[in-house]
């Protein structure tokens, strides 16, 4: 049986998109999260740190979770253990994100079509801000 695969238009995503909730923003600037979201913040994008283990990250308030919320998210943007993404779909899902983005060397193909089934557009194994830099110059 062959498998469906949904092409992806990531500039159209990356135009469209205003609020991004990054799941698993580490305060750490070595990190790539981390890297990702200053990106992002430098590029106009509303960035929202999701990480229970602190306040604030990059200046910003940070949410336990993405129900603690407030307000729309365009993009729940995934750096976390693979274990931990069918959770992080369901609560994107529950949110009424329009996105579901698994950073490099994520995928989840079963949470991915959970994804799907709901309406969201699922990215998978791909970096934001490297999708970015090549579309848009960085």
């Amino acid at each position: 049986m062959l498998k469906q695969f949904t092409v992806v238009d990531y500039g159209k995503i990356l135009k469209a998109m205003r609020s991004v909730a990054v799941v698993g923003l580490s305060p750490k600037a070595t990190r790539p999260s981390h890297q990702v979201a200053q990106y992002l913040l430098d590029h106009g994008y509303t960035v929202i740190p999701v990480n229970p283990g602190h306040d604030t990250i990059l200046g910003l308030t940070c949410y336990p979770d993405l129900q603690s919320i407030p307000g729309h998210i365009d993009v729940v943007d995934i750096f976390r253990n693979l274990n931990d993404v069918p959770g992080i779909v369901d609560s994107a899902i529950a949110v009424g994100a329009k996105t579901v983005w698994m950073q490099l060397g994520v995928v989840h193909e079963a949470a991915a079509a959970k994804a799907r089934s709901a309406g969201l557009t699922v990215v998978m194994d791909r970096c934001l801000k490297i999708d970015h830099q090549n579309l848009f110059g960085g």
